[in-house]
């Protein structure tokens, strides 16, 4: 009985698997932000891309989500989850490193950058659709928030550092050689993963055809009043959210007239209201909810992106507005992300977690290029400063669809189940 206190009662970051795994999606984080910095920098200033053409480069990172559902249901039938989150690491790893070879022999393309972005994007959705079960079998139930929170807090850590380390390695060796860094990122990532050691969860026997499988999981997806309401929600937010990202280098280069250098230093240092959100999220959904915290983050998330028009005057004050609305935005973020993570996870039935997570990466990832490459070509018709104010509006107004929904009055992750699995009726 002791033992067993001991063990519920231990910080999960001392726990040797947990900060395996947590250690190499630090490092691969950080990386991260190289390339998320470093492929717009190579389309604007190397290759002297249009709005369109930048909206439509975000487009190609996002694109690949849109094969989710069905590479998650091909994933809830694969044994070995952390054997694909290895082979997803060294997918993105490879696809990276193309970049600085095409660099050194001078033949760097815009297709050769759409080709990065498509294929790295393919490596992060068989990463994701196979995380899920990753999870559940190195952490507890009751660790759900906490295990989320501290790779929340990782994750905006490398947003703080990532982006002032990404734009002074852009300075000094240029973008594609910058990114030798995010591909030895990955490869340290799968390293770390292979070792560790958790039991691999039994799955069922297929016993109908991927393309079925893949409805199922969309048919729950659907039906369920906590995931459909927080699917809709979050993909309203991406649409609108990725037209304003998608600008947000050409934004901040052109039109604010910020180096690389100033601009990866406003977004790091704005990046610490992520750390602070996922820091604080744990208490504040304690304090309000888990459903009133989802709320208050859905709108802090959009809400600051109508402030980059007021950016004006000399170098500082403009790296101080592109700052603020990135620190409110990530505060913003954590709040929505970690309790819906973990509230996600709870509701989510384990022999079908791919497929759900597929399910919500097609058509809330996949939604993601539509709202860049909308974003460009607004960004060329009514000018940057109108897209950053729609987007804004557009994304604060997600609330809507959390409002007549069962999450607002959600208190805590022990008042939810599992849902059970749907069962299909098949015509003899």
């Amino acid at each position: 009985m002791t033992a067993e206190i001991a063990r519920t009662t231990t910080p999960l970051w001392r726990d040797r698997r947990f900060a395996t795994y947590w250690a190499g999606q630090g490092i691969s984080q950080f990386g991260d932000r190289v390339t998320e910095l470093a492929l717009p920098f190579i389309a604007v200033t190397t290759l002297h891309a249009s709005a369109p053409m930048v909206g439509v480069l975000t487009a190609a990172v996002w694109a690949p989500n849109i094969l989710s559902l069905l590479i998650g249901s091909w994933v809830d039938h694969h044994v070995r989850k952390r054997r694909l989150l290895v082979i997803a690491d060294l997918i993105r790893a490879l696809v990276i490193l193309s970049l600085p070879v095409a660099h050194w022999l001078g033949a760097v393309t815009m297709g050769q950058l759409l080709a990065v972005a498509l294929l790295a994007g393919l490596g992060q959705v068989l990463y994701q659709t196979a995380y899920p079960s990753f999870f559940v079998s190195l952490v507890r139930r009751e660790q759900f928030v906490e295990a989320n929170g501290l790779l929340s807090s990782t994750r905006s850590v490398s947003f703080v550092g990532g982006p002032a380390l990404a734009g002074a390695l852009i300075q000094v060796l240029t973008a594609p050689v910058a990114l030798v860094l995010d591909a030895l990122s990955f490869l340290a990532s799968a390293l770390l993963i292979g070792r560790v050691k958790v039991e691999d969860r039994a799955v069922d026997e297929a016993q109908d055809g991927l393309l079925r499988r893949a409805r199922d999981g969309m048919r729950l997806v659907v039906r369920h009043p906590y995931l459909r309401a927080s699917l809709a929600c979050v993909t309203t937010i991406n649409f609108f959210n990725f037209a304003a990202a998608a600008l947000l280098i050409l934004f901040a280069s052109r039109q604010l007239g910020l180096s690389a250098g100033s601009i990866g230093l406003a977004l790091g240092i704005g990046a610490t209201g992520g750390v602070l959100g996922a820091v604080l999220a744990g208490r504040v959904t304690r304090a309000i909810g888990v459903g009133r915290t989802i709320c208050v983050g859905a709108v802090l998330f959009s809400a600051p992106f109508a402030l980059l028009p007021l950016a004006g005057g000399p170098v500082w004050a403009r790296m101080l507005v592109l700052g603020g609305v990135e620190f409110i935005s990530g505060f913003g973020v954590m709040l929505l992300d970690v309790p819906l993570n973990a509230l996600q996870t709870a509701v989510t039935p384990d022999a079908v977690r791919s497929r759900v997570v597929g399910a919500f990466s097609t058509i809330n990832y996949g939604i993601r290029p539509l709202g860049a490459i909308l974003g460009g070509f607004l960004g060329e018709w009514m000018g940057l400063g109108p897209t950053m104010v729609l987007a804004a509006v557009g994304g604060s107004l997600s609330i809507l669809w959390l409002i007549r929904s069962p999450i607002p009055g959600t208190r805590t992750i022990d008042e939810l189940d599992e849902t059970p699995v749907l069962t299909t009726t098949h015509p003899s």
